[in-house]
């Protein structure tokens, strides 16, 4: 366990202060993007500048370091109870070294014990596959991203949108539309169509593992999320709602079975600072490669 704990030290410390190379990809080409000389230009290259400090000084990109997703794939066997315990301790060592700010309070007293362990916090999300390893990911997803996602109820009557995937793309635009600078974009979407309202928003987020300029198997979402990434960066919007070209650096859209009384739109926002990485494990909970 003493291995697993130092690895999920440095798997919070990589994902605080170091963006994935695809997100860094994408930041890059939204800089290329932005007119010269203009505010959104110059945003993108604060953001580029915030990013390379992070890194180079191994310290939180934001100081809103989120709340802290673990997405665990295991064989059967594994001992996730034992995975959760040296988990949280490791969350509690890498709050004291700074890797993540005191974030997690109680929602009743509204309390900071400082360690951000507590009842749903951090959040584990363990799958069963196949494989002898143990892949580990971890999103930190801010409060102000989170702050703007959506869920919608199709048919919804003021925007015109039916059951349909043009419904679809009308309240995805609208959500767009109103996080506006808000959740501190240029921001990446993960959705979820169908599902409960519960399963929708879970498996929304999932959508952010995906890396960021792949393309959907499924055809037909694969060009919902062509279309809605152009038309939202015509929107104006641009980075911190300053203006400019780029609104979104991403689309990203699954789809659930759902039940035929509901047909629920889940969007999930996730801000510039996408802070999302991973690790397979070896057999004493070793770092064996990254993920990301």
């Amino acid at each position: 366990m003493e291995q697993l704990f130092e690895s999920v030290i440095e798997i919070v410390r990589r994902t605080s202060a170091e963006i994935p190379d695809d997100v860094q990809r994408g930041v890059l080409q939204a800089l290329e993007n932005e007119k010269k000389d203009t505010i959104a230009e110059n945003a993108m290259k604060i953001i580029e500048r915030n990013i390379a400090l992070a890194k180079e000084k191994s310290q939180p990109i934001c100081q809103d370091t989120g709340s802290v997703l673990f997405y665990v794939d295991c064989p059967v066997g594994f001992d996730q109870m034992a995975f959760e315990e040296t988990a949280r301790k490791a969350v509690t060592e890498a709050t004291k070294r700074g890797y993540l700010r005191q974030n997690s309070v109680d929602s009743l007293t509204g309390k900071n014990d400082g360690t951000n362990v507590g009842p749903g916090a951090p959040a584990f999300h363990f799958h069963q596959h196949r494989e002898a390893h143990v892949a580990v990911r971890l999103m930190l997803k801010g409060g102000g991203c989170e702050n703007v996602g959506a869920q919608y109820s199709l048919p919804n009557t003021p925007l015109k949108a039916n059951r349909d995937l043009d419904g679809c793309r009308k309240v995805i635009l609208d959500a767009v539309q109103q996080a506006q600078g808000k959740g501190c974009g240029p921001g990446i979407l993960g959705i979820c169509i169908g599902g409960d309202r519960a399963t929708g928003y879970e498996r929304s987020k999932t959508q952010f593992l995906r890396m960021l300029d792949d393309r959907n198997d499924h055809a037909e979402l694969d060009a919902l999320e062509q279309d809605i990434l152009t038309t939202a960066n015509k929107l104006g919007i641009g980075p911190m709602g300053f203006g400019g070209n780029t609104t979104l650096l991403g689309v990203k859209i699954c789809a659930a079975n759902r039940v035929p009384a509901s047909y629920f739109v889940s969007i999930s926002y996730m801000c510039w600072a996408f802070r999302r990485h991973g690790a397979a494990l070896g057999a004493q909970g070793e770092i064996d490669n990254w993920l990301y």
